[in-house]
């Protein structure tokens, strides 16, 4: 059997079309707010590069990364201008770094504020900068106290062109959850103190909470590349990726026959056994041991085992033999399974399947013909 990755041991393709058609679907329900894409963690591992071509081709044009490093990256695959913003701010002693770079630091506390500021003195420049203030998450932006206590000088944003004030909604993907309304109401209390700033308070999830949530700017990350911003509801958006695992071997198991480590499989009775290329070392999660499947031609295949750090071991009886052979791809990610699938069956959620998704993989991209682009 010929596949175009004869090399390799599974195949994830990443359609870009999808990704544009799920960016206008989340830049329409803004309706009038602009719309970021959070491309941090290698555009939650689908690749940099080429989902900013295509979120840049969509219209993008402003992004978001969790790094400096990310952000650096990033920069090499944009078009001059387009603002890239960092979202844990500069590390102390990097803010020439972002600078260099043409990186916007997301000031988190007091001290990124100092050590911009101080850099824009020192050039006796005006530089851009975003505020993330903490209306309730505990986790990242000014503490209410220090953003209060900031406020009382009247130099404290001397040296700055504050491009956005923004902040992080903890429990978006509950819509009927109270903290989501409270932290509303404390962001419109900060907002009201810097007049004229541009906001940005909606995630992927916050999207779908209303137009009193969207303000000026949504940042959408997760939901760009199909993960369900609605868990309970049916999916809106458009699945973005697909995986494929090659059979590596098929055996014929007799009852009583041990199957894979720890000896957590014994086989009832004469089973066919089909082994494929992926394990945890790919990203596939050893908790999906004895609780996932695969699919041969649309039919659910089950694990049997643990997963293993290099492969999987699958029940394929059944399955007429001419249906399944060495080489063959069988698919984990489709139709019939999608990441939040998984997801739910791992204990866990598809943010975390989909960016641990492994380097060994053939990638190939699907849509977006004139990748890459020309400049």
């Amino acid at each position: 059997m010929s596949v175009p990755y004869p090399r390799a041991g599974a195949c994830l393709t990443i359609d870009l079309d999808a990704i544009r058609a799920n960016y206008r679907a989340l830049r329409a329900l803004g309706a009038g707010a602009d719309c970021a894409g959070v491309l941090k963690a290698d555009a939650y591992g689908l690749g940099m590069p080429q989902v900013a071509a295509a979120l840049d081709a969509e219209g993008c044009r402003n992004y978001f990364v969790a790094h400096l490093e990310e952000g650096i990256r990033l920069r090499q695959h944009l078009p001059a201008g387009r603002p890239v913003h960092v979202m844990h701010g500069a590390m102390p002693g990097t803010a020439r770094d972002c600078l260099e770079h043409d990186l916007i630091p997301v000031l988190n506390d007091p001290g990124q504020l100092a050590e911009w500021r101080a850099l824009a003195g020192e050039l006796g420049r005006v530089l851009p900068a975003v505020l993330q203030v903490d209306t309730g998450m505990s986790r990242m932006g000014m503490a209410r106290a220090d953003f209060e206590r900031l406020r009382q000088d009247p130099t404290w944003l001397d040296g700055l062109h504050l491009q956005l004030v923004m902040s992080h909604l903890a429990c978006a993907d509950e819509p009927d959850h109270p903290v989501n309304d409270l932290q509303r109401q404390r962001f419109e209390e900060v907002r009201a103190l810097l007049p004229g700033v541009p906001a940005s308070l909606a995630n992927s999830s916050g999207v779908f909470l209303g137009a009193g949530y969207h303000f000026d700017l949504l940042r959408p990350g997760a939901a760009l590349y199909g993960i369900n911003p609605q868990p309970g509801n049916a999916n809106p958006l458009a699945q973005a990726v697909s995986l494929a695992a090659r059979v590596v071997q098929l055996r014929t198991v007799g009852a009583g026959d041990i199957i894979g480590y720890g000896a957590r499989h014994v086989a009832k009775s004469e089973r066919r056994i089909a082994t494929i290329a992926i394990g945890y070392a790919d990203g596939w999660l050893r908790a999906l041991s004895g609780r996932s499947h695969a699919f041969v031609d649309g039919v659910a295949v089950p694990f049997v085992g643990n997963v293993s750090m290099d492969s999987i071991t699958l029940d394929v009886t059944g399955i007429a033999e001419d249906r399944i052979a060495p080489g063959q791809p069988i698919d984990l990610l489709c139709a019939q399974q999608t990441v939040d699938d998984v997801a739910a069956q791992a204990g866990t959620i598809g943010y975390e399947v989909l960016t641990r998704l492994g380097s060994r993989f053939n990638r190939q991209y699907v849509g977006l013909a004139a990748w890459p682009p020309t400049r």
